[in-house]
């Protein structure tokens, strides 16, 4: 299983996007695209659904050695043998969702990834002493994906990656057309979402921004 300190790109199987009936073939694409760490992201369906979506998607993301993570439902972790969860700042602190998501794994396995939202470095500090082991950092710009969030901006980008030493992953409305200004600003991972789940050609998409992420990490 890949670790979470070798990840560049984090996608998103945001059921806002896709539909039920193509979650398989949108999930191999992605992983054939290149993508280091899987999220699912299913706002507004009751967990009957999210687990039996997450049954249908582990077993291609196990044989991809790629995590799969939970939006907002730690406790579902468990039962379907996904890698972790993920929270925002209005959801469980750290250590309860790494309860939730370890509880019937505890003394078995290593503890489960718990990754936190945050908006601010002050966010970002706090997730550090809460023990996340990720963040996502953002939105830098205005997303559908986040209504009602204001965007951050870039300018915050290199400060948060001089003072958290935790994988730092940037989000909100990052594309294939506005990464390498993301990527000036000083970020060094980065979660997509609309940009790859509405491109025509899924893995190609990915495979675009994989390699410019490969691309900065040697310079």
């Amino acid at each position: 299983m890949k670790a979470i300190s070798d990840a560049l790109l984090y996608g998103i199987l945001d059921l806002g996007y896709v539909e039920l009936s193509q979650l398989e073939h949108v999930t191999v694409r992605l992983l054939e695209g290149g993508v280091d760490i899987l999220q699912l992201r299913a706002k507004g369906f009751d967990e009957e659904v999210i687990e039996a979506c997450a049954r249908r998607v582990v077993s291609l993301t196990e044989e991809a050695g790629i995590p799969l993570i939970l939006n907002d439902h730690p406790e579902l972790v468990p039962s379907m043998g996904a890698q972790g969860a993920h929270v925002g700042q209005d959801d469980f602190t750290v250590a309860d969702a790494r309860w939730r998501a370890g509880r019937a794994l505890a003394g078995e396995v290593a503890l489960p990834l718990i990754g936190k939202s945050t908006h601010s470095l002050a966010q970002a500090l706090d997730a550090v002493e809460q023990g996340a082991d990720y963040i996502g950092f953002g939105p830098l710009f205005s997303t559908p994906t986040k209504p009602g969030r204001p965007a951050i901006g870039l300018a915050d980008i290199a400060e948060v990656h001089s003072n958290v030493s935790l994988p730092i992953f940037c989000i909100g409305g990052i594309k294939r057309e506005n990464l390498e200004q993301v990527l000036d600003a000083g970020a060094k991972r980065v979660v997509v979402v609309s940009g790859i789940l509405q491109a025509a050609d899924i893995s190609g998409y990915c495979r675009e921004i994989k390699a410019e992420l490969q691309a900065r990490q040697s310079k």
